[in-house]
């Protein structure tokens, strides 16, 4: 699986990149694969708050709906609008399509290092 080295990653499968001020938010490559297709995103709205492990957001495949869990607690600054009109750029691309970006951040759930998630990731197999 495909682990970016510039992320931090969930237990839940979600990954997170520090830009800026705020956070980018997203689903894995390992989520996308086990999702299969996806064919629909419902996202929050911008100014939105969010919490550390609570569902912000579900992604819809052929196979299932399922939540997402926002990796840290702040406000939403900014959503990935595209994803509305083309959720599949998730399976093309899982880290370059980000779902939401959050600002104001207080908290940031305990995540794991590229390498932390790899061996996760094996174990979960």
């Amino acid at each position: 699986m495909n682990c970016p080295n510039d992320l931090r990653y969930t237990n839940s499968h979600e990954w997170v990149r520090q830009d800026g001020d705020s956070v980018l938010v997203g689903i894995t490559d390992f989520a996308q694969d086990a999702l299969g297709d996806l064919v629909f995103v419902n996202l929050p709205e911008v100014g939105d708050e969010v919490e550390v492990g609570e569902v912000f957001a579900d992604v819809e495949s052929v196979k299932a709906v399922s939540d997402i869990y926002s990796p840290v607690t702040g406000v939403v600054k900014e959503i990935n609008e595209e994803l509305i009109e083309n959720p599949e750029k998730i399976n093309v691309d899982p880290y370059g399509a980000w779902l939401i970006r959050v600002e104001k951040v207080t908290e940031t759930e305990d995540c794991m290092t590229p390498d932390q998630y790899r061996e996760f990731l094996e174990n979960q197999e």
